[in-house]
């Protein structure tokens, strides 16, 4: 391989000194046997080819993926496990540790281990992953470890952006050209919006929470009775919790990445790739409309704007913004945005529940620590019935006393919610009848 980075890519990446890590951890029940870890990690990146790249810059500064055939195995870093909250500490600093982006690998494993409960936090960087390829490497990590007989397939990634967009978009010369000239402004518009402006430099926090098993099934029952989804009741919660704690300087206003692989059929469930479009949403304020109406609002919302993506034109506009990068990158570190928090809703995680030699005692939603001035970010993940939440933010941009109470305003509103009784439909109606 040797291909430029996306634009999608080159965001994440940042810079060599300073790429966007992701961290994913895993807690585990039993005995980890070394060898087998080692040998697990070298079948994943046997299989991945962006387990087997080093990034290189070419003489303007813009960087690669190269194939290296003498990468390093994936490391495993093993320190002693405390406490249950130590991988927490851990994950937040693991935000900061860069990798070695001219030698390799992309990755790397901590095992925080203890006689017999051990935490494994698979370690990424951002430009090489999205959510569900971080969460197909931590799956094929533990099928492997738990049989070390698991042969995993590789497979070629591409080359070019080019072989994902049909043959038509790349012969239209006027799509071509538009492209072309919206790469140009691009340039002049973000050179002035960043002209004397610095990032502000802050240490990042990590907030994690589950809830109980009682709440999180009696939230899914309740999606099912209302006909909603359970990231819209996630997301109006959230955002009414920020207009709530922060009256002042809430957007009421949510980003979601959305995985590419339903648009583009050439990158596989199972294949590494790091870019996610995202759409912007906004809740009912209204004060007529009841809490269960808004999340069905919501819901359509996001269905209808993700049936409008056309992530074709989105590859192939974005190659011609590469200019407009390092700009692209101050302007993130630098302005607030107009939303409250980047949600990514990984759903009910794809993971066995059950091993012949440990047992996963549970998983963590995973986080990342993203250097831009606005670095508000919920992940949300359903493993064993139990829904897991990871809050991302640092205290220059979010206080972490306002952060806690937005945690503690949505879980209450989740559970003062969750045991309304239906009010549509055939009952509403009934009701209405009562009183006539």
């Amino acid at each position: 391989m040797n291909r430029k980075l996306t634009v999608g890519e080159r965001v994440m990446y940042v810079s060599p000194e300073a790429p966007v890590n992701c961290i994913f951890p895993v807690k585990i029940r039993g005995q980890i046997n070394q060898e087998r870890l080692e040998q697990a990690l070298l079948k994943l990146q046997h299989k991945h080819p962006l387990l087997r790249v080093v990034i290189r810059e070419d003489e303007k500064g813009a960087p690669y993926y190269v194939s290296d055939t003498q990468i390093p195995p994936i490391p495993v870093d093993i320190r002693e496990r405390y406490t249950n909250d130590d991988w927490q500490q851990v994950s937040v600093d693991e935000w900061y540790r860069p990798f070695e982006v001219t030698k390799g690998p992309l990755a790397r494993v901590i095992w925080l281990r203890s006689d017999a409960v051990s935490e494994l936090l698979l370690v990424c960087p951002h430009c090489i992953c999205d959510g569900s390829s971080i969460l197909t490497l931590l799956r094929e990590l533990l099928l492997t470890l738990d049989n070390p007989s698991l042969e995993l397939t590789s497979y070629s990634s591409f080359d070019s952006i080019e072989e994902l967009l049909p043959p038509s978009l790349l012969s239209n010369k006027k799509f071509r050209l538009r492209g072309l000239v919206f790469g140009k402004i691009a340039q002049v518009v973000l050179w002035f919006k960043t002209r004397g402006l610095k990032p502000l430099v802050s240490r990042g926090y990590l907030l994690h929470w589950k809830l109980s098993q009682e709440l999180s099934n009696t939230l899914v029952h309740r999606c099912k009775e209302e006909g909603t989804s359970l990231f819209a009741v996630i997301s109006v919660a959230f955002l009414e919790a920020f207009r709530q704690v922060r009256p002042s300087t809430a957007h009421n206003k949510l980003i979601c990445p959305v995985d590419i692989r339903r648009f583009v059929p050439e990158i596989a469930q199972d294949e590494l790739f790091a870019f996610a479009p995202i759409v912007e949403l906004s809740m009912d304020t209204s004060a007529l409309t009841d809490f269960w109406s808004k999340t069905r609002s919501f819901k359509n919302d996001l269905m209808a704007k993700i049936d409008k993506i056309n992530i074709h034109e989105l590859l192939y506009m974005g190659e011609h913004f590469h200019g407009s990068l390092p700009r692209m990158v101050t302007f993130l570190k630098t302005t607030d945005g107009t939303h409250d928090v980047t949600l990514s809703n990984m759903g009910k995680l794809q993971l066995p529940e059950k091993f012949d030699t440990f047992e996963v005692e549970t998983v963590y939603s995973p986080s990342a620590g993203f250097p831009w001035r606005n670095p508000n970010t919920l992940v949300a993940s359903t493993y064993k019935g139990l829904l897991d939440f990871t809050f991302i933010s640092n205290e220059a941009f979010l206080p972490e006393s306002d952060a806690r109470a937005i945690q503690m305003k949505a879980i209450s509103i989740l559970q003062e919610k969750s045991r309304i009784k239906q009010t549509y439909g055939v009952e509403r109606q009934n009701a209405k009848d009562l009183h006539t």
